[in-house]
């Protein structure tokens, strides 16, 4: 079946169309400077082609996010780890989904490292889920750039090898690129060379109109059009589009990416008084710089003979506490004082770092100040308060589900156990990771590798999965819970605030 979509008019005025299931084998390439219209001619052919074809978009700027709202594509946040990109990829292709990959907001490093790994995933799923699908990758020179810049090469090898799989390999498992670049001189030519359309856009560097000249079979003289075509209008030529070239005009679309074209504002009637409180004056949305505390003194290290002096006087000490025979408070009231026992202890920035017997004989000292007895002063009821109390878990929090967890967290050794619940506790509240730092803290030690090592120790035991993100950071689900930790977020407020600001001036410009 061919199905023809109207991009728009000829230079004669007849209808300008592309052959869908012909573009499905020899794919496009579109090239043209900047406001040369590219991003207008993508979103015309992928809205006329949405219902005959699963569609994905690599979208760098986030804007082609508002074809979820008419044709309902899912939009995909890339701020994801790797192995989630490549299993959301899989399921992609399984249920046959229209998707944009929003990539605004991450550094181009990440983008391109974000970008690989969901167009590896696409790549490589399963053969009874190859069905057709077009890919549009917007500003491709950016994830198959023709030479090494300031990006890392690891992320270049990455992304240049999964766009090189999509034009030189996808054909066959059904993926079409479709990719849009300013200059093909800053394309990977093995990555252009495969494509067999092309619609060729405003240019005016020499380099890149004899190049584009020299794709489309015209002579030099000729090349010199480039520069006069207006925005919006393209020399088609390929097996989809025209035998010979020919310059069409896209038409118009139904959808509007979110920055629009750039249009002149009259400047604001602020005198220049009112002007200079603004700009040198903080606004009421400024955070306010932090104050530093002052540096504790670290306390001096305790001799061992003097460390068991103190624990031989702890009786001795007890023994000048007049005792009572019959507590009169209630049981809530004696946790009560426990709890404040605990906090005061873990007050003290060095208590992370003691070991536990010490931490205990001074336990025993507070509660027999407290005239507290019983099973409140048992060992092994103070290992497992300890544990929660650094971990930050409270009575308040200890439900069926947490239960659960502490008995799976009797399966590692006890000076671990503390660290297992802080992990519990963070993914459980879809906290960040707690920082190497923290979980060595917890344990005891001040050697942030003894952080990374507890985590390796635990996930081989299946107690928790960790996966990291592009940059790195680290995301813990605990095993037999749906409980999992976040990443921190990419878009600031500031950002959220400078598109609404964008979107506002766009609209006085256009009323």
């Amino acid at each position: 079946m061919t199905v023809a979509v109207d991009l728009g008019t000829t230079h004669t005025g007849e209808p300008a169309e592309l052959d869908l299931e012909e573009l499905l084998s020899t794919r496009l390439l579109v090239q043209g400077n900047s406001g040369s219209g590219k991003s207008h001619l993508l979103r015309r052919l992928l809205e006329k082609s949405a219902g005959w074809v699963q569609q994905a978009v690599i979208d760098p700027e986030g804007d082609f996010v508002t074809l979820a709202e008419r044709y309902g594509h899912v939009v995909v946040d890339a701020n994801r780890t790797p192995a989630e990109l490549t299993r959301i990829a899989a399921r992609i292709r399984e249920h046959r989904a229209s998707v944009v990959l929003d990539l605004e907001g991450l550094d181009a490093e990440v983008q391109m490292l974000c970008a690989a790994a969901f167009l590896n995933g696409l790549f490589d799923a399963d053969r009874a889920h190859w069905f057709p699908m077009l890919i549009a990758v917007d500003e491709a020179h950016l994830f198959a750039p023709a030479m090494a810049g300031e990006h890392s090469d690891e992320s270049r090898r990455a992304s240049l090898g999964a766009m090189t799989n999509l034009m030189c390999r996808g054909r066959k498992r059904g993926l079409a690129g479709v990719i849009a670049t300013q200059r093909l001189a800053k394309l990977a030519k093995n990555v252009a060379a495969e494509a067999s359309n092309f619609l060729m856009g405003r240019t005016f560097l020499d380099i890149d109109m004899a190049r584009a000249a020299d794709l489309l079979g015209m002579d030099r003289r000729a090349a010199e059009r480039f520069r006069d075509l207006e925005t919006g209008n393209f020399v088609a030529l390929g097996p989809a589009l025209s035998r010979r070239p020919v310059a069409i005009r896209i038409g118009p679309v139904e959808t509007a990416g979110r920055s629009g074209r750039p249009s002149l504002l009259p400047l604001p009637e602020t005198p220049r008084a009112a002007m200079e409180d603004l700009i040198f004056t903080a606004g009421a949305s400024e955070a306010a710089p932090e104050r530093r505390p002052a540096p504790r003194p670290q306390a001096a290290p305790v001799a061992t003979r003097e460390l068991m002096e103190r624990v031989a006087a702890a009786p001795a000490l007890a023994a000048a506490v007049e005792a009572v025979d019959d507590d009169p408070r209630s049981p809530e009231e004696r946790a009560a004082a426990v709890d404040q026992i605990f906090a005061e202890m873990l007050e003290d920035p060095d208590a992370a770092f003691r070991p536990v017997p010490v931490l205990y004989q001074e336990f025993l000292t507070h509660c027999r100040l407290k005239r507290l007895r019983g099973v409140e002063t048992d060992m092994a009821a103070f290992r497992r308060r300890l544990s929660l109390a650094r971990a930050g878990v409270s009575a308040e929090t200890e439900d069926e589900a947490w239960q659960e967890v502490i008995e799976r967290a009797g399966d590692l050794p006890e000076e671990m156990q503390g660290v297992y619940m802080m992990l519990a506790r963070a993914a459980r509240d879809g906290a960040q990771c707690p920082s190497d730092a923290a979980l060595a803290q917890a344990y005891g030690s001040h050697s942030p590798s003894r952080g990374r090592f507890l985590l390796g120790f635990m996930a081989e035991r299946g107690l928790i999965t960790t996966e990291a993100d592009f940059r790195g950071n680290r995301v813990v689900s605990i095993a037999g819970t749906d409980w999992r930790t976040c990443l921190p977020q990419v878009r600031l407020d500031a950002l959220d605030e400078a598109r609404a600001r964008r979107a506002e001036r766009l609209a006085r410009g256009t009323s």
